[in-house]
């Protein structure tokens, strides 16, 4: 069982008789307090998909559920669910929109390496690797020599997430970006 302080995005725990997928963590460290770090956990029941925020001691022991990971390929969008594809035996995974809504923003049918999270057979959630290749749909003209510096601007990618670029792209580059930070990484390999 390991401690609060030591739980990362995506992982799966048991509280209060439910399972939930860990989706956002911040940790603060209150002024005046003896002891350690507080970390607020915004989780999804994987049953309901309801929100809970909780908030625990940086000491505080938490139990892990039982995850399974499979390789997955993004198949295409049907409403407001994303259907994905096993890898090795091509099973059918959906997963609503807001069961993913910050994964999505870094998945096309190019993107390799997604893993499915299941719980019981039932998919939860996408782990991402940890950089995707994406396409500039939108952005401001290139500058000759804005290599140079370390001038960034503002660059719209086919999946519609904006990440800041040095200013020597242009529209119709592909680039690597990391999935962690969301941050531009350079160039993709043609």
């Amino acid at each position: 069982m390991p401690k609060a302080s030591d739980v990362k995005k995506n992982t799966a725990i048991e509280h209060n008789d439910s399972v939930y997928i860990v989706k956002d963590i911040e940790r603060s460290v209150p002024q005046g307090r003896a002891g350690g770090s507080l970390y607020r956990m915004r989780m999804y029941d994987v049953v309901s998909g309801h929100k809970v925020d909780e908030t625990f001691k940086d000491s505080d022991m938490l139990k892990l559920a039982e995850l399974t990971r499979r390789p997955v390929m993004f198949s295409y969008i049907d409403g407001d669910q994303y259907v994905f594809m096993d890898s090795e035996d091509y099973t059918p995974y959906n997963l609503n929109l807001d069961a993913i809504a910050d994964e999505a923003r870094f998945i096309t049918e190019d993107t390799e390496g997604l893993l499915i999270i299941s719980i019981d057979e039932v998919p939860v959630g996408i782990d991402l690797p940890a950089s995707v290749e994406l396409v500039i749909t939108e952005t401001d003209p290139s500058i000759k020599g804005g290599s140079a510096t370390a001038r960034t601007k503002p660059a719209i990618l086919s999946t519609g997430l904006t990440v800041q670029v040095p200013e020597h792209i242009s529209t119709g580059d592909k680039i690597k970006v990391n999935t962690a930070e969301c941050k531009f990484m350079g160039r993709a390999d043609k």
